[in-house]
């Protein structure tokens, strides 16, 4: 990575840092400088607006994302083993106080642009979407290899898990409820349970 890679990714990174605090809408290049103890003008020689500012920390968060989730559970067997290690590395991800949680973000970027409209909610739907085709092709894959049920409906499966996953992150960041995560592990378990061609105790 050149130079002006590293420096802007250290940017980026401190940006995830500060919208994780304040959220996305919140972040302006001007509480971004102050934080950095950066010139305005400087940060405008990468960010030419705050819309562009959003978009490049969504991406950002979209790479943590794949590096500390998906990226990981690919070196998986295809298959249940694949789903398994994609879901338990989600669950961590939300787990604990890492500032610089992809997923984090993500999630808390949903609930803040659900209702807005504009070019950064554009980008964030995308990316969901993107994410829960690839959720939902690790279960094709699980039940062509006869780890799970052949009526198993993928994308059925895929909205149970993304309810597990929220519910985990609300419960934990919200409420600071240190059990969350093993309960979401404990609901995950139990469904695909029943979903397995064959049916293991939850």
């Amino acid at each position: 990575m050149r130079k002006g890679e590293q420096t802007k990714n250290l940017i980026l990174n401190e940006a995830l840092a500060l919208a994780a605090q304040v959220g996305l809408e919140g972040l302006s290049i001007g509480t971004l400088a102050q934080r950095l103890r950066l010139s305005k003008s400087g940060l405008f020689a990468h960010f030419g607006s705050k819309e562009d500012l959003q978009l490049q920390v969504l991406k950002q968060a979209e790479r943590l994302f794949l590096e500390q989730v998906v990226s990981p559970a690919l070196k998986e067997p295809s298959g249940l083993a694949r789903l398994e290690a994609l879901v338990s590395n989600w669950i961590a991800s939300v787990e604990g106080n890492n500032r610089l949680s992809g997923s984090c973000l993500l999630l808390a970027a949903s609930i803040e642009y659900d209702d807005r409209r504009g070019a950064v909610r554009d980008a964030l739907v995308a990316g969901q979407r993107e994410l829960r085709g690839a959720i939902a092709k690790a279960i094709h894959l699980a039940i062509d290899e006869g780890n799970l049920k052949p009526d198993t409906d993928p994308w059925q499966l895929t909205f149970d898990l993304f309810g597990i996953v929220l519910a985990a992150h609300h419960d934990s960041r919200l409420l600071g409820d240190s059990r969350a995560p093993d309960r979401a592990r404990t609901a995950f378990r139990r469904l695909t349970a029943a979903q397995r061609t064959t049916a293991e105790p939850g």
